[in-house]
Protein backbone atom coordinates (compact mmCIF):
# COMPACT_ATOMS: atom_id res chain seq x y z
CA UNK A 1 0.00 0.00 0.00
CA UNK A 2 1.57 3.27 -1.02
CA UNK A 3 1.71 6.65 0.89
CA UNK A 4 -1.30 7.82 -0.62
CA UNK A 5 -3.16 4.57 0.45
CA UNK A 6 -3.68 3.61 -3.02
CA UNK A 7 -3.81 -0.13 -3.33
CA UNK A 8 -1.96 -1.99 -5.51
CA UNK A 9 -3.20 -5.81 -5.21
CA UNK A 10 -6.00 -7.40 -6.67
CA UNK A 11 -9.26 -5.49 -5.95
CA UNK A 12 -11.74 -8.01 -4.87
CA UNK A 13 -9.42 -9.52 -2.38
CA UNK A 14 -8.02 -6.70 -1.02
CA UNK A 15 -12.02 -5.13 -0.59
CA UNK A 16 -12.44 -8.06 1.62
CA UNK A 17 -9.72 -7.78 3.72
CA UNK A 18 -9.60 -4.49 4.45
CA UNK A 19 -13.79 -3.82 4.19
CA UNK A 20 -14.66 -6.82 6.93
CA UNK A 21 -11.30 -6.36 9.46
CA UNK A 22 -9.86 -2.40 9.12
CA UNK A 23 -11.22 0.63 9.48
CA UNK A 24 -11.44 2.06 5.81
CA UNK A 25 -13.58 2.09 3.21
CA UNK A 26 -12.65 1.05 -0.29
CA UNK A 27 -13.42 3.78 -3.25
CA UNK A 28 -14.08 2.69 -7.10
CA UNK A 29 -10.35 4.02 -7.97
CA UNK A 30 -8.71 1.82 -5.18
CA UNK A 31 -8.07 3.72 -2.46
CA UNK A 32 -8.41 3.40 1.27
CA UNK A 33 -10.01 5.73 3.18
CA UNK A 34 -10.43 6.10 6.97
CA UNK A 35 -13.96 5.28 8.01
CA UNK A 36 -13.70 8.60 10.37
CA UNK A 37 -15.37 11.81 11.08
CA UNK A 38 -13.58 14.82 12.89
CA UNK A 39 -15.28 17.75 14.15
CA UNK A 40 -14.50 20.98 15.66
CA UNK A 41 -16.30 24.22 15.87
CA UNK A 42 -13.11 25.95 14.69
CA UNK A 43 -11.26 25.38 11.69
CA UNK A 44 -7.82 26.28 13.05
CA UNK A 45 -6.91 22.44 14.07
CA UNK A 46 -8.49 20.33 11.35
CA UNK A 47 -6.95 23.04 8.54
CA UNK A 48 -4.02 21.92 9.71
CA UNK A 49 -4.63 18.11 8.24
CA UNK A 50 -6.39 19.77 5.23
CA UNK A 51 -3.15 21.40 3.95
CA UNK A 52 -0.86 18.72 5.94
CA UNK A 53 0.95 15.55 5.03
CA UNK A 54 -2.02 13.30 5.40
CA UNK A 55 -4.37 15.88 3.15
CA UNK A 56 -5.05 13.10 0.68
CA UNK A 57 -5.97 10.38 2.99
CA UNK A 58 -9.08 11.71 4.73
CA UNK A 59 -12.37 12.30 2.76
CA UNK A 60 -13.03 15.94 2.88
CA UNK A 61 -16.51 15.95 3.62
CA UNK A 62 -15.55 13.98 6.86
CA UNK A 63 -13.84 16.92 8.09
CA UNK A 64 -16.22 19.48 9.44
CA UNK A 65 -15.40 22.83 11.03
CA UNK A 66 -17.27 25.81 12.29
CA UNK A 67 -16.46 29.68 12.26
CA UNK A 68 -16.36 30.30 15.82
CA UNK A 69 -15.24 28.03 18.67
CA UNK A 70 -17.14 27.05 21.83
CA UNK A 71 -14.76 29.51 23.98
CA UNK A 72 -14.10 26.11 26.04
CA UNK A 73 -17.70 26.82 27.25
CA UNK A 74 -20.00 23.38 28.01
CA UNK A 75 -23.50 25.08 27.39
CA UNK A 76 -22.30 26.31 23.71
CA UNK A 77 -21.19 23.27 23.04
CA UNK A 78 -24.09 21.51 24.26
CA UNK A 79 -27.00 24.09 23.34
CA UNK A 80 -26.12 27.10 20.83
CA UNK A 81 -23.48 26.58 18.65
CA UNK A 82 -24.09 22.80 18.93
CA UNK A 83 -27.31 22.86 17.89
CA UNK A 84 -26.42 23.99 14.64
CA UNK A 85 -23.67 21.59 13.96
CA UNK A 86 -25.08 18.04 14.98
CA UNK A 87 -27.36 17.98 11.93
CA UNK A 88 -24.56 17.89 9.97
CA UNK A 89 -22.32 15.51 11.80
CA UNK A 90 -24.92 13.06 12.07
CA UNK A 91 -25.21 13.18 8.69
CA UNK A 92 -21.49 12.91 7.94
CA UNK A 93 -21.79 9.82 10.31
CA UNK A 94 -24.68 8.13 8.88
CA UNK A 95 -23.06 8.46 5.55
CA UNK A 96 -19.94 6.10 6.95
CA UNK A 97 -21.87 3.88 8.98
CA UNK A 98 -23.80 2.84 5.75
CA UNK A 99 -21.08 1.56 3.85
CA UNK A 100 -20.36 -0.66 6.80
CA UNK A 101 -21.57 -4.56 6.08
CA UNK A 102 -22.06 -5.21 9.76
CA UNK A 103 -20.45 -2.31 12.35
CA UNK A 104 -19.38 -3.15 15.34
CA UNK A 105 -19.74 0.29 17.44
CA UNK A 106 -18.12 3.39 17.17
CA UNK A 107 -14.71 4.59 18.79
CA UNK A 108 -15.14 8.68 20.03
CA UNK A 109 -11.98 10.69 20.58
CA UNK A 110 -12.28 14.07 22.34
CA UNK A 111 -11.40 15.74 25.48
CA UNK A 112 -13.48 16.65 28.70
CA UNK A 113 -11.94 20.00 29.28
CA UNK A 114 -12.75 21.57 25.97
CA UNK A 115 -16.27 23.32 25.08
CA UNK A 116 -16.63 21.20 21.80
CA UNK A 117 -15.16 17.84 23.42
CA UNK A 118 -17.21 18.13 26.91
CA UNK A 119 -20.49 19.89 25.53
CA UNK A 120 -20.85 18.82 21.64
CA UNK A 121 -19.70 15.45 22.50
CA UNK A 122 -22.56 15.29 25.09
CA UNK A 123 -25.09 16.15 22.40
CA UNK A 124 -23.49 13.80 19.95
CA UNK A 125 -24.08 10.96 22.11
CA UNK A 126 -27.25 11.14 23.47
CA UNK A 127 -28.47 11.55 19.33
CA UNK A 128 -25.79 8.32 18.53
CA UNK A 129 -27.67 6.56 21.47
CA UNK A 130 -31.21 7.52 19.49
CA UNK A 131 -29.59 6.43 16.31
CA UNK A 132 -27.70 2.89 17.20
CA UNK A 133 -29.20 2.13 20.57
CA UNK A 134 -27.07 -1.03 19.91
CA UNK A 135 -23.95 -0.53 18.83
CA UNK A 136 -21.41 -0.36 21.26
CA UNK A 137 -20.04 3.07 22.34
CA UNK A 138 -16.35 3.53 23.05
CA UNK A 139 -14.52 6.51 24.39
CA UNK A 140 -11.01 7.53 24.27
CA UNK A 141 -10.93 10.79 26.45
CA UNK A 142 -8.16 13.73 27.62
CA UNK A 143 -9.30 13.73 30.93
CA UNK A 144 -8.19 16.80 33.47
CA UNK A 145 -5.06 15.99 35.17
CA UNK A 146 -4.07 16.62 39.02
CA UNK A 147 -1.54 19.40 38.16
CA UNK A 148 -1.57 20.54 34.28
CA UNK A 149 -4.51 22.32 33.31
CA UNK A 150 -4.72 24.77 30.23
CA UNK A 151 -8.19 26.10 30.95
CA UNK A 152 -9.42 27.55 33.94
CA UNK A 153 -13.16 26.40 33.75
CA UNK A 154 -12.24 22.93 33.03
CA UNK A 155 -13.44 21.25 35.96
CA UNK A 156 -16.92 22.54 35.67
CA UNK A 157 -16.74 21.33 31.89
CA UNK A 158 -15.53 17.99 32.87
CA UNK A 159 -17.80 17.51 35.56
CA UNK A 160 -20.69 18.17 33.16
CA UNK A 161 -20.04 16.18 30.45
CA UNK A 162 -19.17 13.22 32.94
CA UNK A 163 -23.09 13.93 34.18
CA UNK A 164 -24.09 14.23 30.74
CA UNK A 165 -22.87 10.70 29.14
CA UNK A 166 -22.84 8.34 32.05
CA UNK A 167 -25.48 6.72 30.85
CA UNK A 168 -24.77 6.93 26.98
CA UNK A 169 -21.13 5.43 26.67
CA UNK A 170 -20.59 1.96 27.01
CA UNK A 171 -16.71 2.19 27.96
CA UNK A 172 -14.89 5.21 28.41
CA UNK A 173 -10.88 4.98 28.43
CA UNK A 174 -9.21 8.18 30.00
CA UNK A 175 -5.91 9.41 29.94
CA UNK A 176 -4.68 12.81 30.99
CA UNK A 177 -1.54 14.79 29.94
CA UNK A 178 0.18 15.10 33.10
CA UNK A 179 0.52 11.01 33.25
CA UNK A 180 2.13 11.08 29.19
CA UNK A 181 4.35 13.79 30.36
CA UNK A 182 5.69 12.18 33.10
CA UNK A 183 5.81 8.70 30.71
CA UNK A 184 7.58 11.32 27.87
CA UNK A 185 10.74 12.55 30.39
CA UNK A 186 10.92 9.33 32.72
CA UNK A 187 10.66 6.29 29.97
CA UNK A 188 11.47 7.98 26.86
CA UNK A 189 14.44 10.40 27.74
CA UNK A 190 11.91 13.08 26.22
CA UNK A 191 12.48 16.35 28.41
CA UNK A 192 10.31 18.52 27.21
CA UNK A 193 7.80 16.66 25.06
CA UNK A 194 5.67 18.53 22.15
CA UNK A 195 2.19 17.58 21.22
CA UNK A 196 4.06 15.29 18.50
CA UNK A 197 4.83 13.46 21.15
CA UNK A 198 2.21 13.37 23.70
CA UNK A 199 0.30 12.40 20.46
CA UNK A 200 1.89 9.79 19.29
CA UNK A 201 2.55 7.96 22.71
CA UNK A 202 -1.78 7.97 22.52
CA UNK A 203 -1.44 6.41 19.01
CA UNK A 204 0.41 3.44 20.17
CA UNK A 205 -1.61 2.70 23.10
CA UNK A 206 -4.94 2.83 21.04
CA UNK A 207 -3.21 1.07 18.34
CA UNK A 208 -2.55 -1.80 21.02
CA UNK A 209 -6.46 -1.69 21.88
CA UNK A 210 -7.44 -2.40 18.14
CA UNK A 211 -5.16 -4.36 16.88
CA UNK A 212 -7.22 -7.82 17.33
CA UNK A 213 -9.41 -5.37 14.92
CA UNK A 214 -7.16 -5.27 12.32
CA UNK A 215 -5.31 -8.57 12.28
CA UNK A 216 -5.68 -12.16 13.25
CA UNK A 217 -4.55 -13.74 16.83
CA UNK A 218 -5.12 -16.82 18.43
CA UNK A 219 -7.53 -15.01 21.25
CA UNK A 220 -9.22 -12.09 19.28
CA UNK A 221 -11.04 -9.41 21.38
CA UNK A 222 -13.57 -7.22 19.49
CA UNK A 223 -15.61 -4.00 20.82
CA UNK A 224 -18.28 -5.99 22.45
CA UNK A 225 -15.95 -8.22 24.54
CA UNK A 226 -14.44 -5.35 25.89
CA UNK A 227 -18.02 -4.07 27.33
CA UNK A 228 -18.57 -7.66 28.32
CA UNK A 229 -15.40 -7.97 30.52
CA UNK A 230 -14.48 -4.81 31.93
CA UNK A 231 -17.98 -3.26 32.95
CA UNK A 232 -19.83 -5.30 35.84
CA UNK A 233 -22.53 -2.49 36.21
CA UNK A 234 -23.44 -0.06 33.53
CA UNK A 235 -21.90 3.19 35.69
CA UNK A 236 -18.59 1.10 36.62
CA UNK A 237 -17.32 2.18 33.44
CA UNK A 238 -14.08 3.92 33.57
CA UNK A 239 -11.22 1.06 32.82
CA UNK A 240 -7.41 2.41 33.09
CA UNK A 241 -5.17 2.18 30.35
CA UNK A 242 -1.61 0.89 30.72
CA UNK A 243 0.90 0.12 28.57
CA UNK A 244 4.32 -1.85 28.15
CA UNK A 245 7.03 -1.53 26.93
CA UNK A 246 7.91 1.83 26.67
CA UNK A 247 11.63 1.82 25.23
CA UNK A 248 13.43 4.26 23.76
CA UNK A 249 15.42 3.27 20.51
CA UNK A 250 18.84 4.16 22.91
CA UNK A 251 17.92 1.72 25.60
CA UNK A 252 16.20 -0.59 23.59
CA UNK A 253 19.48 -3.48 23.22
CA UNK A 254 19.58 -3.55 26.78
CA UNK A 255 15.87 -5.08 27.37
CA UNK A 256 15.22 -8.53 27.44
CA UNK A 257 11.69 -7.47 27.62
CA UNK A 258 9.87 -11.31 28.13
CA UNK A 259 6.10 -11.44 28.63
CA UNK A 260 6.56 -12.17 32.49
CA UNK A 261 8.73 -8.60 32.78
CA UNK A 262 6.01 -6.84 30.47
CA UNK A 263 3.07 -8.23 31.87
CA UNK A 264 4.35 -6.80 35.62
CA UNK A 265 5.31 -3.48 33.90
CA UNK A 266 1.91 -3.34 33.40
CA UNK A 267 0.75 -3.45 37.21
CA UNK A 268 3.28 -0.34 37.47
CA UNK A 269 2.33 3.14 38.27
CA UNK A 270 4.98 4.58 35.92
CA UNK A 271 3.32 2.71 33.04
CA UNK A 272 -0.43 4.21 33.61
CA UNK A 273 -2.02 6.34 31.27
CA UNK A 274 -3.94 8.23 33.79
CA UNK A 275 -2.12 9.94 37.66
CA UNK A 276 -3.46 7.40 40.29
CA UNK A 277 -2.26 4.88 42.07
CA UNK A 278 -3.59 1.75 41.60
CA UNK A 279 -2.57 0.24 45.10
CA UNK A 280 -4.69 2.21 46.97
CA UNK A 281 -8.11 0.10 45.12
CA UNK A 282 -8.86 -2.89 44.34
CA UNK A 283 -9.04 -4.40 40.56
CA UNK A 284 -12.38 -5.66 39.31
CA UNK A 285 -11.56 -6.92 35.94
CA UNK A 286 -8.25 -7.10 33.85
CA UNK A 287 -8.16 -7.31 30.26
CA UNK A 288 -4.31 -7.80 28.80
CA UNK A 289 -4.25 -7.60 25.36
CA UNK A 290 -0.43 -8.90 23.83
CA UNK A 291 1.02 -8.50 20.46
CA UNK A 292 3.56 -9.79 18.69
CA UNK A 293 5.73 -13.14 19.78
CA UNK A 294 3.72 -14.16 22.45
CA UNK A 295 2.56 -17.56 23.54
CA UNK A 296 -0.54 -19.13 25.36
CA UNK A 297 2.26 -20.86 27.69
CA UNK A 298 3.71 -17.28 28.95
CA UNK A 299 0.71 -15.70 29.35
CA UNK A 300 -0.74 -18.20 31.30
CA UNK A 301 2.58 -18.55 33.40
CA UNK A 302 3.12 -14.57 33.85
CA UNK A 303 -0.70 -14.27 35.29
CA UNK A 304 -0.12 -16.67 37.83
CA UNK A 305 2.93 -14.89 38.86
CA UNK A 306 0.98 -11.63 39.18
CA UNK A 307 -1.60 -13.63 41.07
CA UNK A 308 0.45 -14.92 44.18
CA UNK A 309 1.83 -11.04 44.67
CA UNK A 310 0.29 -9.89 47.78
CA UNK A 311 -0.17 -5.75 46.60
CA UNK A 312 -2.40 -6.74 43.56
CA UNK A 313 -5.58 -7.26 45.11
CA UNK A 314 -8.50 -7.96 43.05
CA UNK A 315 -12.25 -7.64 44.99
CA UNK A 316 -13.67 -11.04 46.25
CA UNK A 317 -16.22 -11.21 44.42
CA UNK A 318 -14.15 -11.39 40.55
CA UNK A 319 -12.59 -15.15 40.63
CA UNK A 320 -11.37 -15.15 37.32
CA UNK A 321 -10.13 -11.37 37.49
CA UNK A 322 -8.35 -11.33 33.61
CA UNK A 323 -9.79 -11.94 29.92
CA UNK A 324 -6.57 -12.40 27.59
CA UNK A 325 -6.22 -11.34 23.94
CA UNK A 326 -3.56 -12.63 21.72
CA UNK A 327 -2.29 -10.73 18.17
CA UNK A 328 0.40 -12.14 16.21
CA UNK A 329 1.47 -8.97 14.58
CA UNK A 330 3.81 -7.03 16.57
CA UNK A 331 3.57 -3.38 17.55
CA UNK A 332 4.93 -0.56 14.85
CA UNK A 333 6.90 2.36 15.47
CA UNK A 334 6.34 6.03 13.63
CA UNK A 335 9.89 6.76 11.60
CA UNK A 336 11.63 8.79 14.05
CA UNK A 337 9.86 8.87 16.69
CA UNK A 338 10.58 8.33 20.48
CA UNK A 339 9.61 4.94 20.54
CA UNK A 340 12.03 1.78 20.23
CA UNK A 341 10.88 -1.27 17.69
CA UNK A 342 9.96 -4.12 19.67
CA UNK A 343 9.04 -7.66 18.89
CA UNK A 344 6.34 -7.90 21.59
CA UNK A 345 4.28 -5.67 24.05
CA UNK A 346 1.47 -5.52 26.10
CA UNK A 347 -1.69 -2.80 26.93
CA UNK A 348 -3.64 -3.73 30.03
CA UNK A 349 -7.28 -2.27 30.28
CA UNK A 350 -7.94 -2.76 34.01
CA UNK A 351 -10.88 -1.58 35.62
CA UNK A 352 -9.97 -0.55 39.70
CA UNK A 353 -11.24 1.30 42.09
CA UNK A 354 -8.32 3.40 42.06
CA UNK A 355 -10.24 6.01 39.85
CA UNK A 356 -11.95 6.90 42.35
CA UNK A 357 -9.13 9.27 43.18
CA UNK A 358 -8.90 11.27 39.95
CA UNK A 359 -13.12 11.84 40.65
CA UNK A 360 -12.26 13.44 44.24
CA UNK A 361 -9.84 15.89 42.77
CA UNK A 362 -11.83 16.83 40.09
CA UNK A 363 -14.71 17.52 42.31
CA UNK A 364 -12.79 18.89 44.95
CA UNK A 365 -11.57 21.47 42.02
CA UNK A 366 -15.31 22.22 41.37
CA UNK A 367 -16.23 22.81 44.39
CA UNK A 368 -13.74 25.33 45.13
CA UNK A 369 -15.18 27.53 41.80
CA UNK A 370 -18.50 26.73 42.37
CA UNK A 371 -18.24 27.55 45.78
CA UNK A 372 -17.94 30.94 45.00
CA UNK A 373 -20.13 30.69 42.01
CA UNK A 374 -17.17 31.64 39.57
CA UNK A 375 -17.66 31.62 36.12
CA UNK A 376 -20.82 30.35 36.46
CA UNK A 377 -22.92 33.16 34.35
CA UNK A 378 -20.86 32.51 31.15
CA UNK A 379 -22.82 29.28 31.16
CA UNK A 380 -26.33 30.79 31.90
CA UNK A 381 -25.51 32.91 29.58
CA UNK A 382 -25.81 30.42 27.00
CA UNK A 383 -29.24 29.02 28.23
CA UNK A 384 -28.07 26.76 30.75
CA UNK A 385 -29.79 26.11 34.12
CA UNK A 386 -27.38 27.32 36.73
CA UNK A 387 -29.39 24.08 38.92
CA UNK A 388 -27.91 21.80 36.38
CA UNK A 389 -24.14 22.27 37.84
CA UNK A 390 -25.63 20.75 41.18
CA UNK A 391 -27.30 17.95 39.63
CA UNK A 392 -24.07 17.12 37.82
CA UNK A 393 -21.62 17.44 41.32
CA UNK A 394 -24.33 15.06 42.73
CA UNK A 395 -23.79 12.76 40.16
CA UNK A 396 -20.29 12.92 40.52
CA UNK A 397 -20.16 11.86 44.14
CA UNK A 398 -22.40 9.54 43.54
CA UNK A 399 -19.97 7.90 41.16
CA UNK A 400 -17.34 7.82 43.67
CA UNK A 401 -19.80 5.94 46.21
CA UNK A 402 -21.01 3.40 43.58
CA UNK A 403 -17.04 2.61 43.18
CA UNK A 404 -16.58 2.31 46.88
CA UNK A 405 -19.36 -0.04 47.70
CA UNK A 406 -18.01 -2.31 43.97
CA UNK A 407 -14.64 -2.11 46.90
CA UNK A 408 -16.20 -3.49 49.71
Amino acid sequence: MAADMQCAHDKEKLFKLISDKLEYNVSSSGKCVPRVVMVDFEPTVIDEIRTGAYRHLFHPEQLITGKEDSANNFARGLYTIGSEMIDLTLDRIRRVAEECRNPQGMILFRSYGGGTGSGFTTLLLQRLCQDYGKKTKIEFGVYPAPRISPTIVEPYNAVLTTHGTLEYEDVAFIMDNEACYEICGRNLDVPRPTYTNINRLLGQVVSAVTASLRFEGSVNVDLIEFQTNLVPYPRIHFPLLTYAPFVPCTKASHESLSVHQLTNACFEPANQMVMCDPRQGKYISCCLLFRGDVTPTDVNNAIASIKSKKNIIFVDWSPTGFKVGINYMPPTTVPGGDLAPVRRAVCMLSNSTAIKEAWTKLRRKFDLMYRKRAFVHHYVGEGMEEGEFGEAREDLAALEMDYKEVES
